[in-house]
């Protein structure tokens, strides 16, 4: 099957040996984002409302470079490190779909890259 991989300079680039997202057959494959700044490398962690925020951003600024935006999104999958802070991720994930929200499910987990606090992936298509 031919793939195009997908890269924005607007989200930050791979910490490990996978690509942004790829795109076949007019689906594209969103890797996890976590709140990394893409300019300036540092973590936004100041609270879990601007940790999501950036973490949106960063899934944002992919889907932009493949011609997409979160209207185009089917599904997300939100690993969080504690499922106390799901309702502050929820009402921030929450306002980047204005309507018709995608398929989505949430877990906690012990540990995630870099030790943040949030990381969301997601498939989007055309």
């Amino acid at each position: 099957m031919a793939h195009t991989i997908i890269n924005s300079s607007k989200a930050p680039a791979p910490i490990g040996p996978y690509s942004q997202a790829t795109l076949a057959n007019g689906t594209l494959y969103v890797s996890g984002q976590i709140a990394l700044d893409a300019e300036s490398g540092n973590l936004i962690n100041d609270s879990i409302e601007n940790e999501t925020h950036k973490v949106m951003q960063n899934l944002q600024a992919i889907l932009a470079e493949a011609g997409m935006d979160f209207s185009n999104v089917l599904k997300c999958t939100i690993f969080v490190k504690d499922l106390n802070n799901f309702g502050k991720i929820n009402e921030t994930y929450g306002s980047y779909f204005a309507s018709n929200p995608p398929a989505r499910e949430t877990v906690e987990v012990s540990r995630l890259p870099k030790d943040v606090n949030v990381e969301i992936s997601c498939i989007a298509t055309k």
